[in-house]
């Protein structure tokens, strides 16, 4: 693959958010695999950082084994997440700036200093949570139809959009976060729901794997940054003029408009 293709790749997809969803990238990459995707995303990153726009934390997706399989993958991947992508609980997006937006029910992390050692153990990573909180992440695919393969939703920064965390933010509890249930709502009707366990068997693994992860590819978890856990149930699709609404096991709910 050449570095004249990945750079195409890449500007394909910047230019998708202003133009609309495009074919599968994946087809024309050679391997269509994860590094390459990343390749790619990192090309953005790098391009949206220069652009003036600022990281707020990290995104994990694919924590469902399921959904591995069925991208031929064995890990999770990851996506950054930029400050402007930040929603005020209760507050709202245009449907029109998310291409095939979906929602997800996911737990929340405040990261309290960098975490750059790779020799990082689960317990000093927990020690660097500070607060834990619901959270609604919206998604969007710049692929037609979804139709992605591992490398397209790589490269498309993990098929991220905006997201919302919730004002109840509490004190990281390790005890509780397998414990912990979501309940995605479109108005009144669940279109969404799952244990904390169906995320990769706890948040806390998953987390544990994309601090290792970022730290392998240079761009670790810094004092400050966010971090979205991976969703606790299915993807629901989002409809203009509706609203969306995850409750989480006691804590305060989190309300999302899609306005039209």
């Amino acid at each position: 693959m050449t570095d004249d293709a990945i750079h195409r790749a890449a500007l394909e997809l910047r230019d998708a958010y202003r133009n609309g969803p495009v074919d599968p990238i994946a087809d024309r990459l050679v391997p269509n695999d994860a590094e390459i995707g990343y390749r790619i995303q990192e090309l953005n990153t790098a391009f949206w950082l220069n652009e003036g726009r600022r990281l707020s934390g990290r995104k994990i997706g694919l924590t469902s084994p399921a959904v591995q399989s069925q991208l031929g993958v064995g890990e999770p991947d990851f996506g950054m997440l930029f400050a402007d992508m930040a929603i005020t609980p209760g507050g709202s997006f245009a449907a029109v700036s998310v291409s095939q937006p979906r929602a997800e029910g996911e737990l929340a992390f405040g990261i309290d200093r960098d975490l750059t050692d790779p020799e990082l153990d689960e317990a000093a990573i927990c020690d660097a949570i500070t607060w834990m909180a619901p959270a609604i992440e919206i998604v969007g695919s710049r692929v037609k139809d979804w139709r992605i393969r591992i490398a397209d939703t790589v490269a498309d920064n993990a098929s991220s959009a905006w997201y919302c965390i919730g004002d109840d933010r509490r004190p990281f509890d390790r005890d509780k976060i397998d414990g912990l249930a979501m309940e995605l709502f479109d108005g009144d009707e669940i279109v969404s729901q799952g244990p904390a366990t169906a995320c990769l068997g706890s948040p806390v693994n998953a987390l544990i794997w994309l601090t290792r992860k970022m730290i392998a590819v240079g761009r670790p978890l810094a004092a400050g940054d966010v971090v979205l856990s991976g969703a606790f149930g299915p993807l629901a699709p989002m409809i203009a003029g509706h609203r969306y609404r995850v409750a989480m096991s006691g804590f305060e709910d989190v309300v999302v408009d899609c306005d039209r």
